[in-house]
């Protein structure tokens, strides 16, 4: 593979499309229907299926085996439910070799002009991961480019979240802000993964993207942002975490908690303390003040948890390939 130094400024990226799927083929099927109108040519598609035989064969069949314009889309099975993280590592050894990919979520439509617009901010060779604006359905930004880490209270905070994306928008500044971009759709070379190495498959779902770019920082990547990429993401429609706090799934309570504590622990085991008393109390107000029982049982279950330093697949979900 080529670094990221290689590439001149006329050059042309092959970029493999990654996508990680949980019986998720209608959501992949529009995806992939956005990516058809997609003004930048050079990609292929690579989908894991992460919900078993009978998933893989519905999503083999709902998808076609090439894009209009050519590009070849490849279905894999994976050995067991991997995770989002397992799942994008699995797509990468197991296809052939990219100049950069674009890891996309099931639910996301990408802009015809989102890929061109990362490969240009890639070629101009000073950083080896790309983010943009992510809007919601109803036109509000989800994030612009990414986010940082508060790390004293061990909180994701989007960059404009809940904005207009009309507003103006500095992209240095955006830039400068970045601690991590937003998982749910991000460009990175294939320098970048061979520097910084896969994402950590022990946080399984959650947090994977925060760890991956705070390690990637400490090795000294930089992180770009381009401002004329847009992608709409149907936010958490697979995992039930964007839905009202009495319907959140299992797995988006306990996993968001645990994995905000794996964080601490891993690059700020000095305030994994504090840390973990604040998100006591975020429980507190946010489930049972809520009145959200199940809920706030399912967080302080992923809360004890990460104090315990428990990883990888949840207990309850081990011998199972499913993640509700």
């Amino acid at each position: 593979m080529r670094s990221t130094t290689e590439f001149s400024r006329s050059a042309a990226l092959h970029v493999a499309v990654v996508i990680v799927s949980y019986k998720s083929a209608a959501d992949i099927a529009g995806c992939l229907r956005a990516l058809e109108l997609s003004t930048y040519p050079d990609f292929r598609v690579v989908v894991c299926e992460n919900g078993g035989p009978e998933a893989y064969d519905r999503l083999k069949a709902a998808l076609p085996a090439r894009l209009a314009a050519g590009q070849p889309v490849e279905v894999l099975l994976a050995p067991d439910n991997l995770g989002y993280a397992g799942g994008i590592n699995f797509c990468v050894d197991n296809t052939g070799p990219a100049d950069a990919y674009w890891i996309l979520n099931p639910d996301t439509e990408p802009d015809p002009a989102a890929l061109a617009s990362m490969v240009d901010r890639l070629l101009r060779m000073d950083c080896g991961a790309v983010g943009h604006d992510i809007v919601l359905s109803d036109g509000r930004l989800a994030s612009r480019g990414g986010g940082r880490w508060a790390a004293w209270t061990a909180r994701a905070i989007s960059i404009n979240h809940g904005g207009q994306r009309i507003d103006a928008v500095d992209a240095r500044i955006v830039e400068e802000s970045l601690h991590y971009i937003v998982g749910a759709s991000m460009l990175v070379t294939a320098a970048f993964f061979e520097r910084v190495g896969p994402l950590r498959e022990d946080y399984f779902l959650y947090c994977e993207e925060v760890e991956w770019f705070l390690r990637a920082a400490l090795l000294g990547e930089r992180l770009g942002y381009a401002p004329d990429a847009v992608v709409l993401h149907a936010h958490g429609a697979a995992t039930g975490a964007s839905v009202d706090i009495r319907a959140r799934s299992r797995t988006a309570v306990y996993l968001g908690e645990r994995n905000r504590l794996l964080v601490t622990r891993d690059y700020f085991p000095s305030r994994l303390l504090i840390v973990a008393c604040f998100m006591l109390l975020q429980i507190f107000l946010r489930y049972v003040v809520g009145r959200a029982w199940r809920q706030a049982g399912y967080a302080l279950s992923g809360w004890l948890a990460g104090l315990r330093d428990e990883r990888g697949k949840p207990r309850w979900m081990l011998g199972e390939q499913g993640v509700a």
